[in-house]
């Protein structure tokens, strides 16, 4: 297919609300969650899921598989799974004289890495190598990976044995870090109505396809980003890596994400430019988890959301200069 073609902002905005609209038939009660993971497909980013067992995260990303019709994996990751697990591996056929790849679990359009802080710093690494790269490398030989691709990963933040928490520089691959939490008494009410008698799975249309899929994503990158916005986010970023409570800002990699996933938003908004709303209604997500607290952070109990909202209050919001329609 041509990698080159866009659709009309009007085209994109339908299509994508016609997925939210088929998810949310499935995942009740966490509209903006559901929001937030169609941003991150979009803007060709990968979410982090931390929250407790049973809140509906597989069943999130099997709704996006659907809906998107593309091809999913899921790993569920234990201390025993191996980086060849996910990437693949190479082993000998006597038939052809010849070494044969195997595909790992990665080699798909969608991945659900569940559970990944119950797996072994090596097996977390391969995963978020293929991540930034977008292929495997066996044996000297690099593999690309289907595109579209997107990783949706858990961990359980609850209970420490067993687990091995990724470090910060694992944790800035994740566009987004999301909570769905505990749905409402109304919410859950629902969804034990919905399943009384069949699967609401069975029931969801599919919208779209991985080549369509593409088109999306070619055209977020379309969305026009005034120069103030991107000064706006550099200042934003800047604040963090000097407060007095942080010991570790927010790294170019989250500036890129963030101006990413505000084109999806404004792509979503169907807008081809983007505001500064679209960057403060995605900011936490997208810069929480990078950030790491000092001791005197720690010692006061504050929470990055907090430093961030603070940062914000102190940016003056950038004028828009020119707008494109």
């Amino acid at each position: 297919m041509d990698q080159t073609k866009v659709f009309s902002m009007k085209e994109a905005s339908s299509i994508a609300h016609s997925i939210l609209h088929e998810v949310q038939k499935v995942v009740i009660g966490k509209d903006k969650v559901i929001l937030k993971v169609l941003l991150a497909i979009l803007a060709n980013g990968h979410v982090l899921l931390e929250d407790m067992p049973g809140v509906g995260k597989t069943t999130l990303a099997l709704s996006f598989a659907k809906v998107l019709n593309l091809d999913y994996h899921r790993i569920q990751f234990t201390p025993d799974v191996l980086p060849s697990d996910v990437t693949g591996f190479t082993v000998y056929s006597r038939e052809t004289d010849t070494m044969d790849f195997k595909k790992g679990t990665a080699f798909c359009n969608l991945l659900l890495a569940d559970e990944i802080n119950r797996t072994s710093p090596k097996t977390q690494s391969a995963l978020l190598q293929l991540m930034e790269e977008s292929a495997v490398t066996v044996d000297g030989v690099t593999y690309p990976l289907p595109t579209p691709f997107c990783v949706l990963a858990t961990q359980n933040p609850t209970g420490s044995v067993g687990t091995q928490m990724l470090p910060e520089s694992q944790m800035d691959r994740f566009m987004f870090m999301l909570h769905m939490g505990y749905p409402d008494v109304e919410s859950e009410v629902q969804i034990m109505l919905d399943r009384n008698q069949s699967n609401p799975l069975d029931k969801i249309q599919t919208v779209t396809n991985a080549d369509e899929l593409i088109v999306m994503q070619n055209t977020v990158k379309q969305i026009y980003m005034d120069e103030a916005i991107v000064y706006y986010i550099a200042e934003i970023a800047g604040r963090t890596r000097s407060h007095p409570m942080l010991r570790l800002g927010v790294s170019p990699r989250g500036s890129l994400a963030l101006c990413a996933a505000a084109k999806a938003t404004a792509l979503l908004r169907g807008r081809d430019y983007v505001i500064p709303d679209d960057i403060l209604i995605i900011l936490e997500d997208t810069f929480a988890h990078r950030l790491v607290m000092n001791v005197r952070g720690k010692t006061e109990k504050v929470t990055p959301e907090e430093i961030l909202r603070d940062i914000t209050a102190k940016v003056e919001m950038p004028r828009l200069r020119r707008i494109q329609k």
